[in-house]
């Protein structure tokens, strides 16, 4: 599963899994079905929304790199994924902020971030 997750990654589209089942999103990339057990799943392309669960900055020397931002967002969907916001100084992510998913490269790999809406 996570290798087709990847894969989807490095081609530029940011998929999660849904239960035909029980009709709910899923994140990550899973065999069965963690709220019903099916093993029904279907991939599909969110709506890329999302909103700033919780934040915490990563604080390092700027020749390592600068701080950064790691952050849990919850998805319009329902599933809340670890991620990172660019495009802003880490300290200014705030809880309850609306976030847009957007899939970058690094190092070869497709990787989702997101933008402050």
């Amino acid at each position: 599963m996570s290798s087709q997750y990847q894969a989807a990654l490095d081609a530029g589209n940011f998929q999660i899994q849904r239960c035909a089942a029980c009709h709910k999103a899923i994140f990550y990339p899973r065999e069965l079905c963690p709220h019903c057990g099916s093993d029904q799943l279907t991939w599909e392309q969110p709506s890329g929304q999302g909103t700033v669960y919780s934040t915490t900055v990563i604080r390092r020397k700027a020749d390592a790199g600068g701080d950064y931002n790691v952050t849990l967002v919850d998805l319009a969907e329902g599933p809340r994924m670890m991620s990172r916001v660019e495009g802003m100084a880490p300290t200014d992510v705030k809880i309850g902020m609306a976030v847009r998913a957007q899939v970058v490269q690094h190092n070869g790999k497709g990787l989702v971030v997101f933008k402050a809406a």
